[in-house]
């Protein structure tokens, strides 16, 4: 069985492992970069939220996807069935 990187709490999604504690990192690390070079150049507070913005919603976005499609079982389809109850080539059913 493949262990998750991430494990769901509620509306998010905490690291499980060590690739899971770099991209945190690393998100975080961007975002540090993104608030100080907007911080030198902004006048005020409102300056400063309005240069951060577009960039963390989009680095926490990603992570956040990232997060759900590494933490998600890939999808099975179910075997096919006819309405009979027998399967398309006449034999029973597998029952689990």
């Amino acid at each position: 069985m493949k262990s998750s990187l991430f494990t769901r709490v509620g509306w998010f999604y905490l690291p499980n492992s060590v690739v899971g504690c770099v991209l945190y990192l690393l998100a975080a690390g961007f975002c540090a970069t993104v608030f100080f070079a907007a911080d030198r150049h902004s006048h005020s507070v409102s300056d400063t939220f309005y240069g951060i913005y577009p960039f963390f919603v989009a680095t926490f976005l990603l992570l956040d996807w990232i997060a759900r499609r590494l933490n998600e079982t890939p999808n099975q389809l179910p075997e096919p069935t006819l309405a009979s109850g027998t399967s398309p080539a006449g034999q029973e059913p597998r029952h689990r």
